[in-house]
């Protein structure tokens, strides 16, 4: 059987991470579902959670006035949505809409927050992945970008 705990070990975000940061994050996760056009979160809304996506598809979306959405990249299983509630003042830049019935795990972004405050190896231990994480997105969006503009 699966457990929260054996699911975040496993997912590429938190492979080889310590046991005791894994029960830790446990206690600020929980499972969720979205189904095909959920809007999972809008830009500008408070951002206090982030999601390891565990089967499913989600569009990343700006909003352009003349356009309107615009799909910047499409995450999928064993990706992480979402870092905006690392920094202040923890708010959306994007939009998440689900693609397809999506499977994910939530976790709690002021729970983990308030739990790297007291436990900062944990801290920094989440800071150095989500950093590569950070750097990944980029890359693909401007590789993304540079494919609009090449049109």
């Amino acid at each position: 059987m699966e457990t929260l705990e054996s699911l975040l070990a496993e997912h590429p975000l938190f492979g080889g991470m310590e046991e005791r940061h894994l029960q830790i994050l446990v206690g600020c996760a929980r499972n969720v579902r979205f189904e095909s056009s959920d809007v999972i979160f809008r830009e500008g809304e408070k951002a206090n959670e982030f999601y390891l996506i565990r089967a499913g598809k989600v569009a990343l979306q700006l909003f352009a006035d003349r356009r309107g959405p615009l799909t910047i990249l499409t995450l999928e299983e064993g990706d992480v949505l979402g870092w905006s509630w690392l920094s202040p003042p923890y708010h959306w830049k994007f939009t998440a809409c689900a693609l397809e019935s999506t499977r994910a795990i939530s976790l709690d972004g002021k729970c983990i927050r308030e739990k790297a405050e007291t436990d900062h190896d944990l801290g920094y231990e989440l800071l150095k992945r989500f950093v590569h994480v950070i750097e990944e997105r980029i890359r693909a969006t401007s590789l993304q970008l540079l494919n609009v503009y090449e049109r």
